[in-house]
């Protein structure tokens, strides 16, 4: 259409921007400003846990695991409960995938333990009975406990790849407890069939021995290496094992005893394999929300949570690659059992629960541990890079006033709690009090008392290296730490500690009274929560001497876990702004229009 044809048409020039204009735009502008300023940049994510340091069934509460940092857990796969009809039926409810997708999102390793025959497959007592076929070849039907190994295994790879085979054969099978009613020969063949249907199934499998009590048959683990070594087809296989595990309860120091003799066993067989101790605790029985008429052993809740820190260290000082609690929280507990969680059954959460949180915080990273054992009182030294953490405590029934030297400026003194406060040496010493253990068990000072850390950067302080400590009542070994590897039936089993013989009676059944939950702390006495910063004219931690050093205010450790989301409200303003332009500028167009 030429321009002599066009309509009344206005002359198009073009429009200059008015204030309007302007005002949308300076609004929006200010709009987006709101809007990020209150969202958070997103931050490198936090470091994965450190995989040596594991619980028992962490599933149970996958939400406080994270936060605790758990780097491994176990869960029992029972052969019972898989197949309970026969070797065709598999029951996949038992081991739910929710349980294995939660740790892997957690950076938390899995490792499954197989056990407990179904009735089907043995011709002795179900549950700890021989499997039928066990001699016969791995790739013979015939040999039910290959086939279900071969097809655990081979299922769960890439996600289970650590089997521990059975539990605890070191029980005689006319003992409480008993889990294997088989001889150490006939559990050498258990193994040794594992070992091969697995890599059969997962060329990357990682065999672990059973774990052993000690206390119930001490040369139980030497037997079994004489008959492993005679086989002549055991070294092309590691004999058929690639893991020790061991199960160490009540008291702290038999845990390098009890290390370091398994050592010497594998060492006088030729041996060097990595020990795991899978199981340890204390669990108390003076818990207010968990009254016992009898226990095994006098244990206060505040020295269930310095076993952990005392015993993890401990083990880290005697070379143990890994370290896990038994267990994470007590789920489906008897009355006047011993409640060996550290989380109850109500998921409210046992002093022992922050103890571990300080481990998984202030031990994580260490590259070498030295224990360092005084006749009144232990320090456990982990270097950890640019950071070291010493663990003290008493070892008897009196306050022990004790001098480290300091490697820094400045120091972070930490409790069991894990509230701190940040303390500075004089004459480059930090002296203080370690209070008392409480020794209230019968067998003596079964464990230490209250748990203290403290931590320093002495690549960042102007003071020499650590001067020689006074020579301890047994010598100091030093252990290079392993460094961290990368990592539905209606009836979920339940994995029971099983208790010592004479050292540990069996759990007694007296009735008890019905548990009242309650917050108030245990009744039983206990040293004093902060350790007495001993003055001194020439060693303190506080220079003034002549009046009293004052209460250390404690702070509340943060929470491992910083969470990347923001928080809501700014969302809603920002979310406002925005909503405000667009009702602004919808307004103006249509009046415009």
């Amino acid at each position: 259409m030429t321009k002599a044809q066009s309509p009344n048409l206005k002359s198009q020039s073009p429009r200059r921007p008015g204030r309007c204009s302007l005002f949308i735009v300076s609004l929006f502008i200010v709009s987006l400003f709101i809007v990020s300023s209150f969202i958070r940049p997103v931050t490198a994510q936090d470091p994965p846990p450190d995989a040596r340091f594991g619980a028992v069934e962490a599933f149970r509460d996958p939400v406080a695991a994270a936060e605790a940092s758990v780097g491994w857990e176990r869960i029992l796969f029972y052969w019972s409960e898989l197949q309970p009809n026969g070797p065709d039926d598999w029951n996949g409810y038992h081991v739910p995938d929710e349980w294995l997708t939660l740790a892997a999102s957690a950076g938390r390793e899995v490792m499954g333990l197989l056990k407990h025959t179904p009735a089907w497959a043995t011709d002795g007592p179900p549950g700890c009975g021989v499997p039928r076929g066990l001699d016969l070849p791995v790739d013979d039907p015939g040999n039910l406990w290959a086939t279900f190994v071969r097809r655990v295994v081979g299922m769960y790879a890439g996600r289970v790849d650590r089997w521990i085979i059975w539990n605890e054969p070191d029980i005689a099978p006319d003992t409480y407890g008993a889990e294997w009613c088989g001889s150490v020969e006939e559990y050498y063949q258990l193994l040794k069939v594992a070992h091969l249907a697995a890599h059969q199934a997962n060329p990357d499998a990682v065999i672990h021995l059973a774990g052993t009590t000690t206390w119930h048959d001490k040369t139980y683990l030497r037997r079994f290496l004489a008959l492993a070594t005679q086989d002549p087809t055991g070294p092309e296989h590691g004999y058929y094992f690639d893991v020790v595990s061991l199960h160490i309860y009540f008291r702290t120091e038999t845990i390098p005893e009890i290390i370091n003799e398994t050592r010497a066993v594998l060492a006088a067989y030729g041996l060097n394999k990595p020990i795991w101790l899978n199981e340890t605790n204390a669990p108390p029985n003076s818990d207010p929300q968990w009254p016992m008429a009898a226990a095994n052993y006098e244990i206060s809740l505040k020295e269930q949570a310095g076993f952990l820190l005392q015993s993890f260290a401990l083990a880290l000082s005697t070379g143990a690659e890994r370290v896990a609690v038994y267990k994470w929280l007590d789920n489906d507990l008897l009355p006047n059992y011993e409640p060996f969680g550290i989380i109850r059954p109500d998921y409210s959460r046992r002093p022992a629960f922050n103890a571990y949180r300080v481990i998984t915080t202030h031990y994580a990273g260490t590259t070498s541990a030295r224990e360092d054992r005084q006749s009144l009182y232990t320090v456990v030294t982990l270097n950890r890079g640019p950071l070291t953490t010493r663990v003290l405590w008493a070892r008897t029934e009196t306050d022990v006033t004790a001098s480290v030297p300091a490697l820094a400026a400045q120091a972070r003194l930490i409790d069991q709690t894990g509230a701190e406060q940040v303390i500075e040496p004089v004459d480059r010493q930090y002296t203080l009090t370690l209070p008392r253990a409480r020794c209230a068990d019968k067998r003596g000072c079964i464990i230490g008392g209250p748990t203290y850390l403290l931590v320093e950067a002495p690549s960042a302080a102007p003071l020499p290296a650590e001067t020689a400590t006074p020579a301890p009542t047994t010598h100091p070994t030093e252990t290079i730490a392993p460094a961290p590897m990368e990592a539905p039936t209606t009836t979920v089993p339940v994995d029971t500690p099983t208790p010592l013989p004479t050292a540990t009676p069996t759990p007694t059944e007296t009735p008890t009274a019905t548990p009242v939950p309650t917050d108030t702390p245990s009744p039983t006495p206990t040293p004093t929560e902060t350790p007495t910063l001993t003055p001194s004219p020439t060693a303190t931690l506080y220079p003034t001497a002549t009046s009293p050093p004052p209460s250390p205010t404690l702070t509340p450790r943060p929470s491992n876990l910083a969470t990347s989301e923001p928080t809501v409200w700014p969302m809603l303003v920002g979310l406002a702004a925005v909503t405000l332009f667009a009702t602004l500028v919808g307004a103006l167009f249509k009046r415009r229009a």
